[in-house]
Protein backbone atom coordinates (compact mmCIF):
# COMPACT_ATOMS: atom_id res chain seq x y z
CA UNK A 1 0.00 0.00 0.00
CA UNK A 2 1.53 3.32 -1.16
CA UNK A 3 0.27 6.49 0.28
CA UNK A 4 0.98 9.51 -1.89
CA UNK A 5 0.65 13.19 -1.73
CA UNK A 6 -2.39 14.63 -3.65
CA UNK A 7 -1.14 18.07 -4.38
CA UNK A 8 -0.25 19.33 -7.67
CA UNK A 9 3.06 20.27 -6.46
CA UNK A 10 3.81 17.12 -6.18
CA UNK A 11 3.06 16.09 -9.89
CA UNK A 12 6.10 13.71 -10.80
CA UNK A 13 6.20 11.83 -7.76
CA UNK A 14 2.59 11.40 -7.82
CA UNK A 15 2.76 10.21 -11.54
CA UNK A 16 5.80 7.93 -10.37
CA UNK A 17 3.65 6.35 -7.82
CA UNK A 18 0.69 5.75 -9.61
CA UNK A 19 3.28 3.79 -12.71
CA UNK A 20 4.15 0.92 -9.53
CA UNK A 21 0.60 0.26 -8.29
CA UNK A 22 -2.15 -1.88 -9.59
CA UNK A 23 -5.34 0.19 -8.53
CA UNK A 24 -6.42 3.21 -6.81
CA UNK A 25 -8.29 4.11 -3.39
CA UNK A 26 -9.55 7.22 -3.79
CA UNK A 27 -10.25 8.90 -0.10
CA UNK A 28 -12.82 11.31 -0.06
CA UNK A 29 -14.02 13.36 2.88
CA UNK A 30 -18.02 12.40 3.51
CA UNK A 31 -18.69 16.05 4.30
CA UNK A 32 -16.18 18.08 2.71
CA UNK A 33 -16.75 15.75 -0.73
CA UNK A 34 -13.66 16.13 -3.61
CA UNK A 35 -10.68 18.52 -2.67
CA UNK A 36 -8.05 19.91 -5.36
CA UNK A 37 -5.73 17.16 -4.57
CA UNK A 38 -8.67 14.57 -5.12
CA UNK A 39 -9.10 16.27 -8.80
CA UNK A 40 -5.60 15.83 -9.76
CA UNK A 41 -4.71 12.32 -8.64
CA UNK A 42 -8.04 11.55 -10.10
CA UNK A 43 -7.18 12.77 -12.92
CA UNK A 44 -3.76 11.34 -13.27
CA UNK A 45 -5.57 7.74 -12.71
CA UNK A 46 -7.44 7.78 -15.75
CA UNK A 47 -5.20 8.89 -17.52
CA UNK A 48 -3.31 6.06 -17.07
CA UNK A 49 -6.27 3.58 -17.40
CA UNK A 50 -6.57 2.52 -13.87
CA UNK A 51 -10.59 2.05 -12.18
CA UNK A 52 -10.08 3.33 -9.22
CA UNK A 53 -12.22 2.66 -6.24
CA UNK A 54 -13.53 5.21 -4.27
CA UNK A 55 -14.06 5.14 -0.58
CA UNK A 56 -15.77 7.84 1.22
CA UNK A 57 -14.40 8.58 4.51
CA UNK A 58 -15.73 9.79 7.89
CA UNK A 59 -19.31 8.76 7.75
CA UNK A 60 -19.63 9.17 11.30
CA UNK A 61 -19.28 13.17 10.89
CA UNK A 62 -22.25 15.07 11.99
CA UNK A 63 -22.41 16.77 9.16
CA UNK A 64 -21.22 14.02 6.61
CA UNK A 65 -23.33 14.01 3.38
CA UNK A 66 -22.31 10.89 1.73
CA UNK A 67 -24.93 10.41 -0.81
CA UNK A 68 -24.18 13.78 -2.27
CA UNK A 69 -20.79 13.35 -1.72
CA UNK A 70 -21.11 9.87 -4.03
CA UNK A 71 -22.56 11.93 -6.52
CA UNK A 72 -20.12 15.10 -6.76
CA UNK A 73 -17.64 12.18 -7.17
CA UNK A 74 -19.55 10.84 -10.05
CA UNK A 75 -19.83 14.41 -11.64
CA UNK A 76 -15.86 14.34 -11.58
CA UNK A 77 -15.33 11.44 -12.87
CA UNK A 78 -17.26 12.22 -15.97
CA UNK A 79 -15.90 15.88 -15.89
CA UNK A 80 -12.32 14.52 -16.41
CA UNK A 81 -13.38 12.05 -18.85
CA UNK A 82 -13.53 8.60 -17.35
CA UNK A 83 -14.61 5.93 -19.64
CA UNK A 84 -17.88 3.98 -19.31
CA UNK A 85 -15.68 0.94 -17.50
CA UNK A 86 -14.37 3.87 -15.27
CA UNK A 87 -17.38 5.40 -14.75
CA UNK A 88 -19.07 2.29 -13.20
CA UNK A 89 -16.97 2.26 -10.21
CA UNK A 90 -17.52 0.34 -6.79
CA UNK A 91 -17.84 2.88 -3.38
CA UNK A 92 -17.11 1.81 0.10
CA UNK A 93 -17.84 3.51 3.26
CA UNK A 94 -15.65 3.99 5.81
CA UNK A 95 -14.73 5.37 9.29
CA UNK A 96 -11.11 4.91 8.28
CA UNK A 97 -10.53 6.30 12.61
CA UNK A 98 -12.18 3.37 13.88
CA UNK A 99 -11.31 0.55 11.46
CA UNK A 100 -14.94 0.03 9.69
CA UNK A 101 -15.64 -0.15 5.38
CA UNK A 102 -18.89 -1.24 4.40
CA UNK A 103 -20.55 -1.85 1.11
CA UNK A 104 -23.50 0.27 1.85
CA UNK A 105 -24.36 2.73 4.29
CA UNK A 106 -27.58 0.38 5.59
CA UNK A 107 -25.25 -2.59 6.27
CA UNK A 108 -23.77 -3.53 9.61
CA UNK A 109 -19.84 -3.43 10.04
CA UNK A 110 -16.93 -3.74 12.60
CA UNK A 111 -13.97 -4.36 10.70
CA UNK A 112 -12.30 -3.34 7.19
CA UNK A 113 -12.85 -6.60 5.94
CA UNK A 114 -15.75 -5.44 2.82
CA UNK A 115 -12.98 -3.18 1.81
CA UNK A 116 -10.24 -5.59 1.67
CA UNK A 117 -13.11 -7.95 -0.42
CA UNK A 118 -13.38 -5.18 -2.61
CA UNK A 119 -9.68 -5.15 -3.59
CA UNK A 120 -9.80 -8.85 -3.77
CA UNK A 121 -12.69 -8.85 -6.16
CA UNK A 122 -11.45 -5.94 -8.44
CA UNK A 123 -7.57 -5.91 -8.73
CA UNK A 124 -6.35 -8.37 -11.08
CA UNK A 125 -3.37 -10.47 -9.81
CA UNK A 126 -0.30 -9.51 -11.07
CA UNK A 127 1.27 -10.35 -14.51
CA UNK A 128 2.18 -14.53 -13.47
CA UNK A 129 4.15 -14.65 -16.60
CA UNK A 130 6.65 -16.34 -14.05
CA UNK A 131 8.94 -18.01 -17.05
CA UNK A 132 9.01 -14.78 -19.19
CA UNK A 133 12.56 -12.95 -18.84
CA UNK A 134 12.34 -9.89 -16.15
CA UNK A 135 10.53 -6.91 -17.17
CA UNK A 136 11.09 -4.12 -14.09
CA UNK A 137 11.24 -0.47 -14.37
CA UNK A 138 12.86 2.27 -12.22
CA UNK A 139 10.43 4.57 -10.44
CA UNK A 140 11.99 6.38 -7.87
CA UNK A 141 15.67 6.32 -6.11
CA UNK A 142 17.13 5.76 -2.86
CA UNK A 143 20.52 5.88 -1.60
CA UNK A 144 23.09 3.64 0.89
CA UNK A 145 26.06 4.87 2.46
CA UNK A 146 27.42 1.55 1.88
CA UNK A 147 25.36 -0.14 -1.84
CA UNK A 148 25.21 3.94 -3.42
CA UNK A 149 22.15 4.89 -5.28
CA UNK A 150 19.71 1.96 -5.52
CA UNK A 151 17.05 1.63 -7.98
CA UNK A 152 13.05 1.33 -6.52
CA UNK A 153 11.49 -0.58 -9.30
CA UNK A 154 7.99 -2.46 -9.76
CA UNK A 155 8.63 -6.42 -11.65
CA UNK A 156 5.99 -6.57 -14.01
CA UNK A 157 6.99 -9.94 -15.52
CA UNK A 158 9.37 -12.77 -14.55
CA UNK A 159 11.28 -12.86 -11.44
CA UNK A 160 14.40 -11.77 -10.20
CA UNK A 161 17.00 -13.35 -8.29
CA UNK A 162 19.96 -11.60 -6.12
CA UNK A 163 23.27 -11.99 -7.83
CA UNK A 164 21.99 -12.27 -11.60
CA UNK A 165 22.78 -10.62 -14.48
CA UNK A 166 20.27 -7.91 -15.78
CA UNK A 167 20.53 -5.19 -18.65
CA UNK A 168 19.12 -1.56 -18.07
CA UNK A 169 17.66 0.17 -21.42
CA UNK A 170 18.43 3.99 -21.16
CA UNK A 171 16.06 6.26 -23.07
CA UNK A 172 18.63 7.14 -25.84
CA UNK A 173 18.51 3.41 -26.90
CA UNK A 174 21.84 2.16 -25.14
CA UNK A 175 21.63 -0.79 -23.19
CA UNK A 176 24.41 -2.03 -20.89
CA UNK A 177 24.54 -5.27 -18.38
CA UNK A 178 25.05 -5.38 -15.06
CA UNK A 179 24.58 -7.26 -11.57
CA UNK A 180 21.89 -7.46 -8.89
CA UNK A 181 24.41 -7.23 -5.89
CA UNK A 182 21.42 -6.55 -3.23
CA UNK A 183 18.01 -7.19 -3.93
CA UNK A 184 15.12 -5.84 -0.85
CA UNK A 185 11.41 -6.00 -0.40
CA UNK A 186 9.51 -4.27 1.50
CA UNK A 187 6.96 -5.30 4.70
CA UNK A 188 5.05 -2.17 5.88
CA UNK A 189 7.90 1.01 5.64
CA UNK A 190 10.83 -1.45 6.52
CA UNK A 191 13.07 -2.82 3.52
CA UNK A 192 13.90 -6.84 3.80
CA UNK A 193 16.63 -8.41 1.76
CA UNK A 194 15.61 -11.68 0.09
CA UNK A 195 17.36 -13.80 -2.35
CA UNK A 196 14.66 -13.75 -5.10
CA UNK A 197 11.55 -11.40 -6.23
CA UNK A 198 8.34 -11.84 -8.54
CA UNK A 199 6.10 -9.82 -11.11
CA UNK A 200 4.06 -7.45 -8.40
CA UNK A 201 6.79 -6.92 -5.99
CA UNK A 202 7.96 -4.18 -5.60
CA UNK A 203 11.58 -4.09 -4.59
CA UNK A 204 14.91 -1.87 -4.34
CA UNK A 205 18.22 -3.09 -5.90
CA UNK A 206 21.88 -2.47 -5.76
CA UNK A 207 24.20 -2.68 -8.54
CA UNK A 208 23.57 0.25 -10.90
CA UNK A 209 25.22 3.45 -9.93
CA UNK A 210 24.08 5.12 -12.64
CA UNK A 211 20.11 4.30 -12.95
CA UNK A 212 17.61 6.97 -13.78
CA UNK A 213 13.79 7.05 -13.03
CA UNK A 214 11.72 5.81 -15.91
CA UNK A 215 14.48 3.14 -16.99
CA UNK A 216 13.34 -0.46 -17.90
CA UNK A 217 15.76 -3.72 -16.10
CA UNK A 218 15.31 -6.69 -18.42
CA UNK A 219 16.31 -10.10 -18.05
CA UNK A 220 17.04 -10.21 -21.56
CA UNK A 221 19.47 -7.87 -23.65
CA UNK A 222 17.16 -7.58 -26.70
CA UNK A 223 13.52 -7.05 -24.47
CA UNK A 224 11.64 -3.74 -25.10
CA UNK A 225 12.14 -0.85 -23.30
CA UNK A 226 8.95 0.61 -21.08
CA UNK A 227 7.06 3.68 -21.80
Amino acid sequence: IVDTPGHSDFGSEVERVLRSIATVLLVVDAQEGPMPQTRFVLKKSLELGLKPIVVINKIDKPASRPEIVHELVLELFMELGANDEQLDFTTVYAIGRDGIAKRSLKDESKDLFPLLDVILEEVAPANEKVDAPAKLQSFNLAYDNFLGRMAICRIYEGKITSGQTVFVKEPNGNTYSGKITKLYTFEGVTKKDVAEAHSGDIVMIAGFPNIFIGETISGEEGGDPMP
